[in-house]
């Protein structure tokens, strides 16, 4: 027999509901947070007009405080999400935490294969190009610029610039009067 599917439900919630929720978080009109229970959020948070934050009974999707989440956002939380501290993500922003793990036979659909969930961080002061998608067991380290409709599905290191897909960096951000 096929899988049987179920729904998810309608993604309503109330921030008490929230694992936590800070002060001053704005979450706008049409945004859905399923397993709220799961989703942590900081202090002085922005969460723009219909985006989907889907938490996980697995592990914590965190987004830590003075963080800006574009309008339009994707991010699913399975194998754990951290946004740590001053990150903007831009409008369409995925980021998913969870693949199917490829099936042996090629015949068997992908679909209904088990999950294998990797966990993603964006560290501190980081800004995500819109329609940029972020994808399996990856850390954006600290101070990096992620060009738009990047596809990020590699470890991007601290101070860097990225862009394309799959991502790749293409210079190092330094301070404007460093010599180096």
């Amino acid at each position: 027999m096929e899988k049987q599917w179920k729904g998810d439900g309608a993604g309503t919630f109330k921030k008490e509901y929230l694992g936590s929720c800070g002060q001053n978080v704005i979450i706008e009109d049409g945004v859905r947070i399923f397993h709220p229970e799961n989703v942590y959020i900081g202090d002085n948070v922005y969460i723009g007009h219909d985006t989907i934050i889907k938490g996980y009974y697995l592990h914590p999707l965190t987004i830590e405080s003075n963080c800006w989440i574009g309008q339009r956002c994707f991010i699913h939380g399975a194998g754990g999400v951290t946004i740590k501290e001053y990150a903007g993500i831009g409008p369409s922003v995925h980021i998913l935490a969870s693949s199917h793990i490829d099936p042996d036979d090629p015949n068997e659909p992908t679909l209904f294969s088990p999950l294998h969930f990797p966990s993603i961080t964006i560290e501190k002061n980081c800004n995500i190009g819109m329609c940029s998608s972020i994808i399996g067991d990856v850390t954006i380290g600290e101070n990096c610029k992620i060009g738009a409709n990047a596809l990020v599905n590699r470890s991007i290191p601290s101070n860097s610039v990225a862009v394309g897909v799959p991502v790749k960096v293409i210079k190092k951000r330094v301070k404007k009067d460093d010599p180096s």
